[in-house]
């Protein structure tokens, strides 16, 4: 009798899918040192402790593996297992993760709160039906217009040098839709470009603009959100398929706190950074009255395109505006 138990449960053990010891390679563009590659590292210190050492993550920060196209490549081909990306990098893998990009669709943060409570969760499903496991969206602060000659308005792009990254599809027909043609560049080249004059105008959070360097580089920032930036780590759902359940759980539920933290941080320090800046002697300039009207017909046109061009799916562009129009009338609603 003994031995037939002792027999089952032998079989039992071995019948079980074996989970072998995994290092998970992460590249980001975020510098050492600051404060999202602090918190990074902590959530992976404290998933190896939890997994006992099964689960490892191994960040490459600094931009040393590449722009997110170049990290999206090395993943697809195994030399990294994920990374922490912009939204904008990862429409080549799932277009509408891209949905927040739309130039001056959020006029508050309070619109911001509302739409992302709604509509986050189905961007991450996006991503993981297109093979990348995502542990939630980080707020990266609106992106403002900064150059180092005087802008007011979108009109005034016009005979700029406008630097958009060169694997960001909306913020491509954003710029193109000013009159202007954008020059990109990979992120990490932003600042070369600043430096030599290749380029002259970016658009850039506050946090963006100080972490990375730039800020030196420009005098006048247009005190208006033009695009709501947003960054996620993606896991490759192959790679991430070779840990267990019980460690999955483990690491979806340190990753998500960390993002879940870092999103709310992020915004305390982008006020913060918006103070930097202005201390630094960078001029916050108000646009012009002209340029409120332009917006809007920007913001209607690069919708347009994006829908035509099939970038962004029309029912979740819907799903927003729906969205977007409930908040705006529950706050003028008595």
């Amino acid at each position: 009798m003994l031995k037939g138990i002792f027999t089952t449960a032998l079989l039992f053990v071995f019948a079980q899918p074996a989970f072998a010891a995994t290092t998970l390679k992460i590249a980001t563009i975020a510098p050492d040192g600051t404060s999202w590659m602090q918190a990074l590292r902590k959530g992976g210190d404290d998933i190896a402790q939890r997994t006992d050492g099964r689960v490892k993550l191994r960040f490459f920060p600094g931009g040393v593996m590449g722009n997110d196209k170049s990290v999206l490549r090395k993943i697809r081909v195994g030399q990294l297992q994920g990374g922490v990306i912009v939204s904008g990098g990862l429409t080549e893998v799932y277009p509408d993760v891209a949905l927040y990009n739309i130039p001056f669709t959020f006029r508050s943060y309070q619109e911001v709160d509302y739409v992302r409570e709604r509509m986050d969760t189905q961007l991450i499903k996006g991503l993981a039906e297109n093979g990348f496991i995502s542990f939630g969206l980080s707020e990266g602060g609106f992106a403002y217009l900064m150059s180092n000659r005087a802008v007011r308005s979108l009109d005034d792009l016009k005979g700029k040098k406008v630097w958009v990254p060169d694997d960001d599809l909306v913020s491509r027909v954003a710029i193109e839709s000013t009159g202007v043609s954008p020059i990109p560049l990979p992120l990490t080249d932003v600042l070369t470009g600043l430096q030599t004059g290749l380029i002259d105008t970016i658009a850039g959070s506050a946090i963006g603009a100080i972490a990375l360097q730039w800020h030196p580089q420009v005098k006048y920032l247009v005190d208006e959100p033009l695009v709501y930036l947003y960054a996620t780590l993606v896991i490759d759902a192959k790679a991430y398929a070779r840990i267990s359940a019980a460690d999955q759980a483990i690491m979806h539920e340190v990753m998500d706190a960390v993002f879940l933290k870092l999103n709310k941080q992020n915004r305390i320090d982008d006020a913060a950074a918006r103070q930097a800046l202005k201390a630094q002697g960078i001029q916050f300039v108000a646009p012009t009255p002209e340029s409120q009207q332009r917006k809007v017909e920007i913001q209607a046109e690069v919708e347009h395109r994006l829908l035509k061009q099939e970038i962004l799916s029309p029912k979740l562009v819907q799903a927003l505006k729906e969205h977007l129009n409930s908040q705006r009338q529950a706050r003028v609603t008595p």
